[in-house]
């Protein structure tokens, strides 16, 4: 039976179109994994480690029958597939970062995976693109909808769409 999840993905090194649009291409490739659904792409300054460059964002919607722990994995393989290294700093630039958000009404609190993501609520980056996908959605645990999530959330940064260049 599958399940919704969903994840942000985050660039701010390389081509950080071209990573964002490969991880989600990845992900699409298991078996496992359907009916992905992408929010807009958009521009984000670095919250935390400043002094990098800015970083492009989204989130995306896809339906699983990964448990959340298979789910990571794949995330995991999908974030080394694209460059980036298991040992790093926190905050650092990085071609890829994706994190699980929500999956279905889980809640899971370990070591190695927490769901929902425990910072989701405090980063406009996340909310903003997450809104325009499911407005409406409800994290269970803090018994609010993502649009009130985002009108709530006290993080301040400059976010503003991204404009795709086409080579056609």
């Amino acid at each position: 039976m599958s399940k919704l999840a969903y994840l942000s993905l985050g660039s701010n090194i390389g081509d950080r179109e071209t990573n964002l649009v490969s991880a989600i291409t990845i992900l699409g490739n298991y078996a496992e994994i359907e009916n992905i659904k992408s929010a807009t792409f958009y521009e984000t300054e670095p919250l935390y480690n400043t002094d990098q460059p800015s970083f492009l964002n989204t989130v995306i919607s896809l339906e699983t029958s990964f448990t959340p722990f298979q789910l990571l994995d794949a995330v995991r393989d999908t974030e080394t597939l694209l460059g980036r290294p298991k040992d790093r700093e926190k905050n650092d630039p990085r071609s890829i970062d994706i994190d699980i958000l929500c999956f279905d009404d889980v809640f899971i609190e370990t070591e190695e995976l927490t769901i929902p993501h425990p910072d989701l609520h405090n980063r406009r980056f996340v909310l903003t693109p997450f809104e325009e996908l499911a407005p409406n959605f409800v994290i269970k645990r803090l018994k609010m909808s993502v649009r009130d999530l985002l009108k709530i959330c006290q993080d301040r940064s400059k976010i503003r769409k991204h404009k795709i260049i086409s080579n056609a």
